[in-house]
């Protein structure tokens, strides 16, 4: 593996799933990896070897006539997995789950836009947002328009979303990817109380439903503990996610 400074280095021209197996072996102690490249066959090997995607713009480089961006595929040191035997619904929130209509692979592209409304573009460079945008549409292009709008494992890698309707009106959203029978979260956002939540676990009961194995939420949060996530280390994830 190459280095720079602490961080292990991903090139296009290394196996990303043995990457994954020597992070493993040597106990690599640190969440993120580092590489230049955004190229969305690039990223989608990435995303199939169970590395979330993340990417920041560096600061201004003497003498750069334009932003430098670097991406970070990122393997929790801790990760949060929701295995869906264990989604806890409290009963405060229960009497709000009939007021929501929960849509499957709707307004992706708005539904990113929201979320960097709401949360910035820190992490959801241009370059990375195109990127997703554009395997997506590589996927949608060789496989057919969702016309049904449903969400089901897939062969390979498919962002999508999920989206929160009261009275036919967008109140929340998510994107995330597709990898086989796991749905990874990326954003979310919400504009109204417990949309969030009520979003949230109506997607862990669609994702049951619809033949996935557990919903995988990312960086560890209390909102998601208290969801019923567990917090899995780096190879309890690869098993399951593997698996």
């Amino acid at each position: 593996m190459n280095y720079i400074d602490e961080f292990i280095f991903i090139s296009p021209r290394d196996d990303c799933h043995e990457i994954v197996d020597e992070m493993l072996a040597v106990n690599y102690a640190e969440d993120f990896c580092v590489s230049n490249d955004f190229s969305p066959e690039f990223i989608t090997r990435l995303m199939e070897a169970g590395f979330l995607i993340m990417s920041a713009e560096l600061p201004d480089l003497a003498g750069a006539t334009e932003s430098f961006y670097v991406l970070f595929p990122k393997l929790h040191t801790v990760r949060s997995a929701l295995l869906f035997e264990n989604l806890h619904i409290k009963k405060s929130i229960r009497r709000h789950l009939k007021k929501y209509e929960l849509r499957p692979d709707v307004e992706f592209d708005r539904i990113i836009e929201n979320c960097i409304k709401k949360h910035g573009n820190d992490w959801l460079t241009p370059p990375l947002v195109y990127s997703i945008r554009e395997i997506r549409r590589r996927y949608l292009h060789k496989t057919g328009t969702n016309k049904d709008k449903k969400l089901v494992p897939v062969t390979g890698v498919y962002p999508a979303s999920f989206g929160l309707y009261r009275d036919g009106e967008l109140t929340a959203g998510e994107f995330g990817v597709v990898c086989g029978k796991v749905y990874t979260s990326y954003s979310g956002y919400y504009d109204e109380d417990n949309a969030g939540t009520v979003q949230l676990i109506l997607a862990t009961k669609y994702l049951q439903e619809n033949g996935f194995t557990f919903f995988d939420l990312g960086m560890p949060l209390d909102y998601k503990s208290a969801l019923g996530a567990v917090n899995v280390s780096p190879h309890e994830f690869i098993k399951l996610f593997r698996k």
